[in-house]
């Protein structure tokens, strides 16, 4: 059983530019994956010489982005990945809201991980 992780990242750009590299196989390609392509629904991200297919299965522009990863889906799981975007009402500020689903084993690396893919994603954006 996974647990539900929610980590807060201040990104402050406009919602539309930080939405465009959260939604796009392009955008995508620049900071999450080595490539990303996309057929209908269906991504395929890459990294090294591994593929990993997820369905975007929920979506809202400039408000947030939902994938569900292939093997979570076969298995009929309702794990899934997203990329939410909270614009502060008094200070303006973005920040960017992941949430993902992970064994307690690995909430460290997890944690990590995305630490180090939102700061490739900050980086892209020239923050």
């Amino acid at each position: 059983m996974k647990e539900k992780v929610e980590l807060e990242f201040s990104v402050n750009t406009s919602p539309k530019l930080l939405y465009s590299r959260l939604s796009t196989p392009s955008g995508l390609s620049e900071w999450f994956a080595d490539d990303v392509n996309s057929r209908g629904q269906t991504f395929s991200f890459f990294w090294d010489k591994t593929e990993q297919k997820a369905r975007l299965i929920a979506s809202k522009d400039t408000k947030y982005v939902r994938f569900r990863w292939e093997e979570d889906e076969l298995q009929k799981q309702d794990y899934y990945f997203e990329f939410r975007i909270e614009t502060q009402e008094l200070s303006g500020d973005t920040n960017l809201i992941v949430t993902d689903f992970v064994d307690a084993d690995d909430l460290e690396d997890t944690k990590n991980l995305w630490e180090s893919q939102i700061s490739n994603l900050k980086r892209v954006l020239g923050l």
